[in-house]
């Protein structure tokens, strides 16, 4: 259990409650909120328990494993037996097999080994930004939940809401998910830096 763990279950029903003001009212015109609405697609409690549901755990072996693997394919590169005293035309055929075998296995950057320690790269980074969204998340939610926002919405509601609800409500979801919306904007450029890992390696 993280940060995050413990201050997610006190911090929902705040979320919920910016969320029926919100609902219930719409935020102001030209509110950072709007930005940060269209950006996350997400009303911030389903944001806070998308973030709550990563689990860096999960690539903690991944990345040993991966390394392991990447050691495995350049053990076997250099174990493939060279023909030695064999000659001929058969003798040849089969040396070239080898040598383009060794080079799929431990080469140049499209080789197998690579391959593994380049995903290896990934599960590391993926692991190391999951922690940190976690993290950032569980801090933002910690400052809400003794905001002046706080205090504003745990009043009694008031049916429409009023002007200092609604501004309350907008106010911290903005936080919320501009917070949300920035972790998950490093995900991507992780992501798209390693589309490479998704082509097939050339034969």
């Amino acid at each position: 259990m993280d940060r995050l763990d413990q201050v997610l279950d006190s911090a929902l029903p705040l979320l919920r409650r910016a969320e029926e003001v919100l609902e219930a009212a719409g935020a102001p015109p030209g509110h950072p909120v709007w930005a940060q609405l269209r950006r996350v697609r997400l009303m911030p409690a389903d944001a806070a328990l998308a973030v709550a549901e990563l689990r860096p755990s999960a690539l903690v072996e991944a990345e040993p494993e991966l390394r392991a693997d990447a050691r495995v394919c350049v053990e076997i590169a250099a174990a493939l037996p060279p023909p030695d005293e064999w000659e001929g035309e058969a003798a040849d055929a089969y040396d070239d097999l080898r040598r383009r075998a060794a080079t799929h296995l431990s080469g140049d950057h499209d080789s197998l080994d690579e391959r593994f320690e380049a995903s290896a790269d990934l599960a590391a980074a993926l692991h190391d930004w999951m922690t940190r969204a976690r993290d950032n998340l569980a801090a933002v939610l910690a400052e809400a939940l003794t905001s002046a926002e706080a205090l504003t919405l745990a009043s009694p509601a008031s049916l429409p809401p009023g002007a200092a609800e609604i501004e309350a409500a907008a106010g911290l979801t903005a936080h919320i998910l501009q917070t949300v919306a920035t972790d998950y904007a490093e995900a991507e450029d992780l992501l798209l830096g390693s589309q490479q890992l998704a082509d097939p390696l050339p034969l």
